[in-house]
Parts: structure tokens; sequence; C-alpha cells
């Protein structure tokens, strides 16, 4: 690992896997576990960035599928890379497209070499091979970057999930020979779909090779929120304890706490602010529809347990009042909340690892999801 990149284990759960650790990046330390809010073309959907930092974002996580299609990895590379063209002075993370990859399968053709895809913007046609997902990474320019993967379906066949992880590992080795950028982090990228011994042969072939940090891919793709977890619990351990651990694309709390326990540090998902833009406010482990009309009348802040900004501002009969009126401020600040709500979720998870509460907090969690479930 290069000087510039560092994890630090702080505390390790006696009564679980969990543990609070701190990265280093170039541009600052990261308290771990984190949630990273999703910055897809280099801007976080409805907030400034100094309002990502004000409700907690350590870190964000940007798109190199779409940064490559708009506006072009060489254009962010000659403003500076990511971190002056979007303004934002902490850590950033760039995924590989490997994710496209699977949502697209409609319009891309994969082979051993790498993916062809139609662009979603004109149509027009294009190829990202590792050493191409390299590159663009590596213009980009942010803090870690990820390997160029292929994620297939929870509902993938033995067979084609094996030869999946053997692409994948392939994948890899050719990230590693092309990254060029010793200031950025390359972590390598698990998969298996919902096969647990393919899951443990991926692991051994990815953390063969001595990375910065590791990554769970292919889960929360649309598979039983119980498969998730016996996949991850069984994952999860096959990883480098010493290496900072990123289970890809999960942001639901109940999930949160859950993957902590079994190990795991780092997450990102989209669903904070894509609730935010149809109405919706993350309370408890839940959410609440503004669009009710039982919150007409409702001046209360959204959770009673939550410190941001807008619960500290707004109460619910108005924010539903900016959501009925199709207002922009509603997405802004619902997404503000959620992405708020998500950080202070994190930090008291952190916090009861620290001090030694996390069983109870597991404990308290799990009866709470299943009377919500009931």
């Amino acid at each position: 690992m290069s000087d510039l990149f560092g994890f630090e284990i702080e505390h390790e759960c006696p009564d679980t896997n969990a543990r609070a650790g701190r990265l280093s990046t170039p541009h600052g330390d990261i308290a771990t576990p984190v949630y990273m809010p999703v910055g897809t073309s280099a801007t976080v959907k409805g907030m400034l960035p100094e309002n990502v930092a004000q409700a907690g974002g350590q870190i964000v996580l940007a798109n190199t599928y779409h940064l490559y299609l708009r506006p072009g990895e060489d254009i962010v590379r000659q403003a500076g890379g990511l971190h002056k063209f979007m303004n934002w002075p902490k850590p950033i993370l760039t995924d590989s497209g490997g994710y496209q990859v699977f949502s697209l399968a409609g319009t891309n053709d994969i082979t051993d070499e790498g993916v062809s895809f139609k662009s979603h913007i004109d149509g027009s046609r294009h190829f990202i091979s590792p050493e191409k997902a390299m590159q663009i990474q590596n213009d980009l320019g942010a803090d870690i970057i990820m390997a160029f993967d292929e994620c297939c379906s929870y509902d993938a066949g033995y067979e084609y999930a094996q030869h999946s992880i053997q692409r994948t590992h392939e994948w890899l080795i050719r990230c590693i020979a092309s990254h060029k950028n010793d200031a950025q982090a390359l972590f390598g990228i698990v998969q298996g779909g919902m096969h647990s011994e393919l899951r443990r042969q991926s692991a051994e072939q990815i953390c063969s090779h001595d990375l910065p940090g590791y990554a769970i891919g292919g889960l929360s793709v649309g598979e039983p929120k119980e498969a998730m977890l016996e996949m991850l619990a069984c994952q999860a351990p096959l990883l480098p304890k010493a290496k900072p651990r990123y289970l890809m694309g999960v942001g639901a709390l109940y999930d949160l706490v859950e993957a902590v326990s079994l190990g795991i540090d780092m997450f990102d998902c989209v669903m904070q602010t894509r609730m935010a833009r149809t109405g919706s406010a993350m309370a408890g482990l839940g959410r609440i529809n503004l669009k009710n009309a039982a919150y007409k009348r409702d001046f209360a802040p959204i959770a009673d347990d939550c410190s941001c900004y807008v619960c500290t501002n707004y109460t619910k009969a108005y924010l539903r009042h900016l959501v009925m009126g199709r207002e922009m401020l509603a997405s802004m600040l619902l997404s503000y909340h959620n992405i708020a709500y998500t950080a202070q979720y994190m930090a008291k998870i952190r916090k009861s690892i620290i001090e030694g509460g996390l069983q109870s907090l597991l404990a308290r969690e799990r009866a709470k999801w299943a009377e919500l479930n009931r």
C-alpha cells in the first residue's frame, strides 16, 4: 500500500466481527464504519458539496461509466481532477463501471476482453476493457478506485457464475498491471452470485493480490434480504482483517447494522437521494411518504431522533407542502435529511463499537425490524 493510504482498526467488538477504524487517504481521514453518499455524475443530487459535508458526508462516490460518457474523463483531468471539478475537498471513490455492465445488460456484449455497450445518452457504441477502466479512473483522480469486474445477476446459475468470477479475477490482474497512479488506492471486488462456494473461491482469488482494500459486489441486486445476509456472512470473514472491507450498493439502515456486525467497514447507496426525489424521508428503520395526507397538519420534524438541519428547522407539514407543490426545495431538504440521518446512524454504530454496546444495539434493531415487518 502507498504511504498515502493506511487503515487502522481502533476498536473491535468482542461479541461480533464489527470494528471501528480509520482509513487515511490523500484528501483526509475517514472514520469507519462509513456510509458514502453517491454523486453519480460528480454531484450528489440536490446537494451543494458543503451541504454534503455538513450532513456528515466524509467521502462521496462517483461513477466511471457516467463520467466517461459525459463530460469525458479528459475534461475532468484538464480541470484538475474530480476534486477540483466538483469542488469537493474530501476523499472520493469511483466505481469501475462494472455495475453498469449488469444494470444495462440489454445493451451490452460481454467478452473476456471487455464490454461493448450502447450509450444511454445518444445510442453510440463504446468499449471498456480493464485497461480502459483504469485509464479513465486514473484521469478522474479519485482517492479510491475499483477494479473492473463482472456483476452477474443473483439468479445466475453455478456454471455462469463460476466463469464470471474467473473473468473478474483475470480482469483484476489486468487492472493491477495497467494502474498508473500511486496516489490512488485500487480495491479488488469479489463476486460469486448466490453460490457460497464460488464466493469463497472468488475471495481466495482476489485476496491473493495485496491490495489496499477489498469490496464485495453482486449483493443487494434483487435477491431476498435473507439471502444477501447469508452470502455476506460466509464471505466477509474471508477478506483480510487488516484491510478495509466495502459492501457495494447497500444503504438501508437495518442492512448497515447487520453488515457492520459481520465486519464490513464501507457502504454506498443511491437510495437516500432517490427516496428524496419521490417525497420519502428516512425515519426509524423505514421511511415515511410525505405525500400522505396524514402529514398535512403534522408540525413535528421528520424524526425525533434526528438533529440534522432539516429536522431542526422544518416540519412534516411544510415538507409535504413542498413535495405536493413539486418544489425543488423538497428534494433538496429531503436529500439532506436522508444523508444526515444515515450518517448519524453510522456514528451511533461506531460509538456502540467503541463503548462495547453493539450487541445490545443489534438486538434492539432486530426487534424493531421484526415488528416493522410483522
